[in-house]
């Protein structure tokens, strides 16, 4: 997908000449407008910038700049010396805030493509990933890279990091709402905290579009409200590390290691706020269209099925909850469970009756996805459990909600878990290692909600201060 460039100049102007020369020497198409040989165009140039002719005005996809510096144009086309980078995104998508926040704090200039109001982008984006719809497709001189992680783009980028050989007061692995009230409270206990994430910040609730039992606020949506709580951390003197994926953890006698990917860090304390990820059927057909038509996330991947018709399968408030949201734009909304009755609250199921575009399957059992000849989601057979009898159903695309999988494999052999991988912990959320702590959807017993992690992370930072003070 090229870029839309136009630049209005004249042959005699300075800085016309100037800008030329930059796309030039860069390999930049453009399309130069001479407002000297065209008159409507000293017309537009004015208009751009409220009454002023200034020249060169530059258009990058019908958005202007006047008379910008090369530093600005490269900036805003995503010119580096390690090559040109576009990353296709959207601004609801976690991995993409992460990629950006990558790029930014390298130096890195990317030119931001956002596929939901770029004609031709989603397009483009599918057609790369072999009709997936991923985002953050990142090019570096052309050639598409599928939601690469920060090690990778480290990698491509050929980015010297210097190691970190700061020994911290308290590491902590996870950057969701356990986490981050973790930092906060040890910050203002004048422990010092890196938070490390594997993705973004935010967790589960970054993804959650709107927050409704959050005490103190009548409504919030997730994004807003992790932001919220970031930035108090950072506030405090936090420092924050995103796309770090832990690779191991060992523990020496005075502090303990913590490798990722591409780092090593030193922390005289852990706590684990890893929380969990999404449960699959598990059924035919679903492994091959993740990513084509199958879905866990409807504020991350909802907006591609805009007056489409979607399937959601599952009961209990997230699947509910998710479905509604989806009614907010879809055509249809069909939401099939396995029980004869939903498992979520009262407060969900009562909201249901409001939109009549919602479709119920109760007692219904999902068998197998079934793709079209583009290899793209197509249609789900499903069997009624009381008669037997099979049946199927059309839609453009289907979103998974049935339970959550604790983070915790990487774990396994350091610190004990629960037979379904939960962190076990006594006391103050201690785990059966002196010095790690656990935090939030990844420990046993913790409740699965926003306001909970945040308890969690306020009882974790005392365990924290009464291990650190002795």
């Amino acid at each position: 997908m090229n870029k839309n460039i136009k630049m209005y100049g004249a042959e005699w102007c300075p800085d016309c000449r100037r800008t030329k020369e930059y796309f030039a020497k860069n390999n930049m198409e453009y399309e130069y407008i001479n407002i000297d040989i065209t008159p409507e165009a000293s017309v537009l140039v004015e208009g751009y910038n409220k009454g002023k002719r200034i020249i060169p005005t530059v258009l990058i996809n019908d958005v202007a700049f006047s008379n910008p510096q090369n530093f600005e144009l490269a900036q805003q086309l995503g010119i580096n010396k390690q090559g040109r980078i576009k990353l296709f995104g959207a601004d609801w998508c976690p991995d993409c805030r992460r990629a950006k926040r990558f790029l930014q704090d390298n130096q890195i200039n990317f030119e931001f493509i956002d596929v939901e109001i770029t004609d031709g982008a989603s397009d483009y984006v599918m057609q790369v990933n072999n009709g997936k719809r991923i985002i953050p497709t990142i090019l570096i001189n052309d050639i598409p890279y599928s939601n690469p992680d920060n090690a990778k783009l480290n990698e491509l980028l050929g980015l010297d990091k210097t190691a970190d050989t700061r020994i911290y007061d308290v590491i902590i692995i996870g950057g969701g709402a356990a986490g981050l009230t973790t930092s906060i409270y040890a910050q203002r206990d004048r422990f010092d905290s890196l938070i490390l994430e594997k993705k973004n910040i935010g967790g589960n609730a970054f993804i959650t579009k709107k927050i409704e039992n959050y005490p103190g606020f009548k409504e919030v949506s997730g994004p807003e409200l992790m932001d919220r709580m970031a930035d108090q951390a950072e506030t405090l003197g936090a420092k924050i590390e995103t796309g770090e994926e832990i690779i191991n953890i060992e523990k020496t006698e005075n502090f303990f290691k913590v490798f990722t990917k591409t780092q090593e860090y030193r922390s005289k304390s852990i706590v684990l706020s890893t929380g969990s990820t999404y449960k699959t059927l598990g059924i035919e057909g679903e492994e091959e269209l993740i990513g084509s038509g199958i879905h866990f996330c409807a504020t991350c991947d909802g907006a591609f099925y805009r007056n489409k018709e979607v399937i959601v399968i599952g009961g209990g408030n997230s699947a509910l909850e998710e479905g509604m949201f989806l009614a907010g734009f879809c055509k249809k909304v069909t939401i099939i469970h396995r029980s004869e009755q939903f498992s979520a609250n009262e407060v969900y199921t009562e909201k249901l009756s409001s939109f009549p575009n919602i479709a119920i399957f109760l007692n219904k059992s999902p068998q197998k996805f079934i793709a079209n000849e583009n290899g793209s989601f197509e249609k789900l057979t499903f069997k009624d459990n009381v008669s037997g009898k099979e049946e199927e159903i059309k839609a453009d695309g289907v979103f998974v909600f049935i339970g959550l999988i604790p983070n915790t494999k990487s774990f396994e052999g350091l610190i004990n878990l629960s037979q379904s991988g939960q962190i076990l912990t006594k006391g103050l959320n201690q785990t059966n290692v002196p010095g790690i702590f656990a935090a939030g959807d990844c420990r046993f017993g913790a409740i699965a909600q926003v306001a909970a992690a945040t308890g969690e992370g306020v009882v974790a930072s005392y365990g924290i201060k009464e291990y650190l003070r002795k």
